[in-house]
């Protein structure tokens, strides 16, 4: 069995982990909040919500229940900070919980690494002042942005109460010309039920946050990191 921890500030879309743990097999997501306030997505309210200070209590946390690697669940929360400031958390994390760690935006990119693709159309739920630091971000990595959507939803709060009819709405009206793959940066929007669909609709990888974020933490845990029903990232050898 391998525990991947998942450090998720506020509470929204927290619920898909402990779904995963039905679809993947032989591997536990145990939850632990970093942060009972608004998650607004402003980016003087992100950096603090990826801040040192707010992250280490609950990575120690998740060391000592032995978690075989931890994830910092949040895509904001981690992008603001640079390529190289995200690297450095990651690093604070592991370095708090003894265990091989990373983060949401971190796993986009080795996601993208993975299937081999490196031009991505990006539908955002953040304004769009903070949806440019993560096509900064990706471009750092060696990612082009082809295009990007932003709507402006103001917290994950707001967005955790955002149906899958609306992210599909979203994913359909994206422009994918020249695209490789589409990506859904947001882990507080459920999205993990219809990837699939979204898939088909589409004709591209459809990469979500917690999809990523699950799929990386399972790499560094040891595991294989596939199954059925969560797209192509989790088909991919």
């Amino acid at each position: 069995m391998s525990t991947v921890a998942i450090l998720y500030p506020g509470h929204s879309a927290e619920d898909e982990f402990v779904e995963l743990e039905g679809i993947v097999a032989g591997a536990r997501f145990p939850v632990i909040h970093t942060w009972e306030g608004s998650t607004d997505h402003d980016v003087d309210a992100l950096l603090k919500l990826g801040s040192r200070d707010l992250l280490e209590p609950p990575s120690k946390e998740a060391g000592e229940a032995g978690a075989d690697a931890v994830m910092w669940a949040c895509t904001s929360g981690s992008f603001v900070y640079g390529w190289d400031g995200c690297a450095e958390q990651a690093g604070w994390v592991a370095a708090a919980s003894g265990a091989p760690s990373s983060s949401t935006s971190l796993a986009f990119a080795a996601a993208l690494r993975h299937l081999g693709l490196s031009r991505v159309s990006v539908a955002a739920t953040y304004p769009e002042d903070v949806a440019s630091h993560f096509v900064e971000f990706l471009g750092k990595g060696g990612i082009t942005v082809t295009t990007l959507s932003t709507y402006d939803v103001p917290s994950g709060e707001d967005a955790g109460l955002l149906g899958t009819d609306w992210v599909l709405d979203v994913a359909r009206a994206a422009d994918i010309s020249g695209a490789e793959a589409l990506l859904i940066p947001d882990t507080a929007l459920h999205t993990l039920a219809i990837i699939s669909e979204l898939e088909a609709a589409l004709g591209i990888p459809v990469l979500t946050a917690n999809q990523v974020t699950a799929w990386q933490g399972l790499k560094l845990a040891g595991h294989p990191a596939t199954a059925e029903g969560l797209g192509r990232l989790f088909e991919a050898r």
